[in-house]
């Protein structure tokens, strides 16, 4: 069992039989009260942008996309992932999480 947090999102390669099953608790959006995320909130403010949609939500779909790459490395890699994130079938966002997935992917949905 490998329990890891927002580290474990990218840079680790568990190939094959080492990795089957991948929770994940949350989606993972940078906290907006990061200096960092603050400041670059800000900046697409200044520039007339959204900072959710035009920052937060893509680095969002792009780190989601990678942690469900620490499952699936090749094309023979199988597993299960279980997304305990409610929001992404509950907010208009969630289906930028689900069309992010590579093809072939199947979803149930269990409540």
């Amino acid at each position: 069992v490998l329990v890891g947090v927002e580290s474990f999102w990218e840079g680790i390669d568990l190939p094959g039989e080492c990795l089957k099953t991948l929770v994940l608790v949350k989606l993972p959006f940078k906290s907006p009260q990061d200096p960092l995320v603050a400041a670059r909130s800000r900046w697409y403010q200044e520039q007339g942008k959204d900072p959710f949609t035009d920052y937060l939500l893509p680095e969002a779909v792009l780190v989601f996309r990678q942690g469900f790459g620490r499952l699936i490395r090749t094309k023979e890699d199988r597993g299960v992932v279980y997304l305990l994130d409610s929001r992404v079938l509950d907010k208009g966002y969630g289906r930028v999480f689900l069309s992010s997935l590579p093809p072939g992917v199947k979803m149930d949905v269990v409540e």
